[in-house]
């Protein structure tokens, strides 16, 4: 690799980012459109307003070997287009790319929420919540609509107005816009605060908070890896490999794992085993076992949420203690689970509750499987099973009667109809936690049940096996006792496995294709349902008439059917049997949404929104594995 000589250098963040809106760093045109959701770019925020590192960026000077078709970031001005630029960003183009939109653009964002909705979004820093060191920083990055008026109770209850520069400041809200223009903003505070009459009473509020927020944007410095012009072409594909599929990052596992070894204690033999012991890492990845298919249910449970979990015990104890030395109020600490307080458990609470959070993974894999989600694939959430484990860990034995676990079925479904792990999901976790214990033992319902609410046209919109949602309909129909068209047998364990059960449309979608049916409408959740494999290769792609006619024919194979109990069948699927055979597809789809929405209503325990009043955004049909596929590197 001669002549890949390389510099690593602070810069300062405002210079990069003007230099990204010049022109004079732009991106090698890989094809890859700027992707990152509104959590992900409050997190880089909290980030960057803390002072914290956000990871090194690596450049490329041009004008050497490789020579990378150049294109500037997402949002730069058309005259960033004519410039020919002095290095090309190799890595860090997402961080640099959010970073740039919401700070030096001044222009809205567009990003993607959550619940896959395409959205357009202005941050604001809460200057109270910022400053307050019981709240978590990210939950003080909030994003506000393109009009900058939040509205609740499907848009009739305006709860946040930042439509104008006066309403920013009596909110004590801090455009994110503003960071690299604190003299402008403060100018502007100052005579609407004198105006006002409050300057004496804010301005206390106003230094401590550009000391100990702004002044870090302002200051902030990112290690950037400098690659000179002169670097190989071998250099820079080896450079692609590691930035791309390099090794996995120190993480809070390894840091808290270096803290016990101080003590004595060999946490990563806890988890990965050793001298003959099995771990949790393959006690869960065996748990509810299906041999010869795949890893258990709880497989995918990361070393950091076991600690999460652990952390939640660990943080209400305290809670508890200041609650018993009469503090209240904000001199509480939080209940939480986040990265700080995995950093801060202690040995001796991480011995306590161990063994009791490791009973609670176990139980949540038991409680899955109850609820008919069998594979990791499957799987609504990953995160959610975080707030499970710690719940069941702490009602023991209780989960087991009946009520309880009827309740604990409602907040499941809630977290997953309401589309509320998606991500930034620490708060919830903790207010779940604390909750649905207290609602078990006759407490108020948790506000992941209160607080949610289905839309009953989003059923037309869940198209992708990513969704939770999706994947929540498609469980919740083998819970309710779905019977195969072809072998009548419900869809438990044993059947699943050994008949290679997944989500198959109805309709199919060949015949849908040829009716000029649009992929939109037949790849909704609605004209899907789990059948066995056998069962699909016999549907094909005909008109469901034919292939009724087929079933209740039967082969060599195959038995006959009666009519009458292939209606059965079908109705076991929420399916009007009437409506397919006479190949209606859209009375089937107005019908079959109805009935499903029922089916979520039973599983929330409340009924769905069904006004006229549109979500927010469109649906964005990406998923992670279709934008990795579209990558590609374009040299001239």
């Amino acid at each position: 690799m001669a002549g890949a000589a390389f510099q690593t250098n602070p810069y300062n963040l405002h210079n990069l980012l003007q230099s990204c809106h010049s022109g004079a760093l732009q991106l090698p045109d890989f094809q890859r459109s700027w992707v990152w959701d509104e959590d992900r770019i409050k997190s880089l925020i909290a980030s960057v307003s803390r002072a914290f590192p956000v990871g090194a960026l690596m450049t490329l000077e041009t004008g050497g070997e490789v020579d990378f078709k150049p294109r500037p970031v997402e949002g730069a001005p058309d005259q960033a287009k004519n410039m020919l630029p002095s290095s090309l960003l190799l890595d860090g183009q997402q961080r640099m790319t959010s970073l740039y939109q919401v700070t030096i653009r001044n222009s809205v964002v567009e990003t993607v929420t959550p619940k896959k909705k395409k959205v357009r979004r202005w941050f604001y820093i809460d200057i109270l919540k910022a400053l307050d060191p019981a709240v978590d920083r990210e939950d003080a990055i909030i994003g506000v609509p393109e009009d900058k008026i939040i509205r609740e109770n499907f848009g009739k209850e305006v709860v946040l107005d930042l439509s104008s520069r006066q309403a920013e400041f009596d909110n004590l809200m801090y455009p994110v816009a503003m960071v690299f223009h604190w003299n402008e903003w403060q100018m502007q505070f100052i005579g609407h605060s004198n105006v006002r009459g409050d300057f004496q009473e804010k301005w206390p509020i106003i230094n401590r908070f550009h000391d100990g927020i702004i002044a870090n944007f302002a200051s902030y410095q990112v290690p950037v890896i400098a690659l000179g012009k002169n670097t190989s072409k071998e250099a820079v594909c080896v450079v692609f490999e590691k930035v791309n599929t390099g090794g996995k990052p120190l993480d809070a596992f390894e840091l808290v794992t270096a803290m016990y070894a101080a003590s004595g204690h060999e946490l990563r033999k806890d988890w990965f085993g050793g001298d003959g012991t099995k771990g949790r890492h393959r006690l869960f990845a065996e748990t509810l076992h299906p041999a010869g298919h795949e890893t258990g249910i709880i497989a995918n449970v990361a070393n950091t949420d076991f600690l999460q979990a652990i952390s939640l015990f660990h943080t209400r104890d305290r809670r508890r203690a200041a609650e018993a030395s009469g503090k209240h109020g904000k001199e509480l600490p939080p209940v939480t689970g986040n990265r700080q307080a995995l950093l801060s458990l202690p040995l001796e609470s991480y011995q306590k509750y161990e063994k009791q959070v490791e009973r609670g993974f176990l139980q949540a894999a038991k409680f899955l499987h109850m609820l008919h989600i069998y594979r990791i694939f499957d799987l609504p959430y990953q995160s959610q099973i975080v707030p499970l484990a710690a719940i069941l860990a702490d009602i023991g034995d209780a989960w087991e009667h009946e009520a309880n676990r009827a309740k604990l079925a409602q907040w499941y479904w809630s977290g997953v109809f309401g589309e509320l792990y998606g991500s930034a999901v620490d708060t919830r976790i903790a207010r779940d936690f604390m909750e649905v214990p207290a609602w078990l033992k006759g407490g108020d319902a948790p506000s992941t049940i209160s607080e949610t609410m289905f839309r009953s046209d989003r059923l037309k919109t869940m198209r992708m096996r990513l969704s939770a949602a999706y994947k929540g309909v498609n469980a919740l129909l083998m819970k309710e006792r779905a019977q195969d068209f072809r072998s009548g047998q419900e869809f438990d364990h044993t059947v699943f496995f050994g008949e290679n059960v997944d989500i198959h449309h109805i309709f199919p979608q060949d015949w849908c294709r040829r009716q000029s049916i649009k992929p939109d409408e037949f790849d909704s959740i609605i004209n899907k349902t789990p059948l066995s494999y056998k069962t699909n290769r016999i549907i094909g792609g005909v008109a469901p008439s034919q292939y009724l006619t087929r079933l209740e024919a039967g082969s060599e194979t195959n038995p006959r059917i009666e009519p009458t109990k292939l209606d059965a069948y079908l109705a076991s699927h929420l399916i009007e049997p009437s409506l397919l055979r006479a190949d209606d597809f859209k009375g089937f789809m107005a019908d079959r949404q109805k009935r499903l929405l029922g089916l979520i209503e039973k599983a929330m325990g409340k009924e769905a929104y069904k006004g006229d009043v549109p979500e927010e955004g469109e649906d964005d049909e990406r998923d992670d594995d279709g934008i990795e596929a579209e990558m590609t590197i374009a040299a001239e």
